[in-house]
């Protein structure tokens, strides 16, 4: 037959999280500021306690493996629209970075300046 299509990372769940995070502004898919799509609209994350045990749940969930760096001040540029996230801190075995504690969606004191921003190992996780 013909070699299976991987047309998305979305595991079966209560929450389709992989759908709403993406990585921007980088040439790979596996790094880049972080936005998450809420109410319709993609927005991005506050490096507020950003962490690297945050980049661990952006990194899963976007099917990257583990996290290398956590980066901070728009590293990868400033995104637009709004800022959904602020203040997240993760323990780092959260399914969805919107799992973790934060300041409440939308709620923030930051610009685009501090958008957060990760850099994945890239590679698929091999459980031993």
């Amino acid at each position: 037959g013909s070699p299976p299509r991987r047309v998305s990372q979305t595991t079966p769940g209560p929450t389709s999280s992989n759908s709403t995070v993406r990585l921007i502004g980088s040439t790979s898919r596996c790094s880049g500021r972080v936005e998450i799509f809420r109410n319709g609209q993609w927005g991005t994350v506050c490096d507020d306690f950003w962490s690297l045990n945050n980049a661990q749940v952006v990194c899963q969930q976007v099917g990257c493996g583990r996290a290398t760096r956590a980066l901070r001040w728009a590293y990868f540029g400033p995104g637009s629209g709004p800022i959904w996230l602020d203040n997240v801190q993760c323990s780092g075995n959260e399914l969805s970075i919107t799992d973790c504690v934060h300041g409440g969606l939308g709620s923030h004191n930051c610009r685009h300046d501090e958008d957060a921003g990760v850099i994945c190992q890239g590679k698929c996780i091999f459980l031993f």
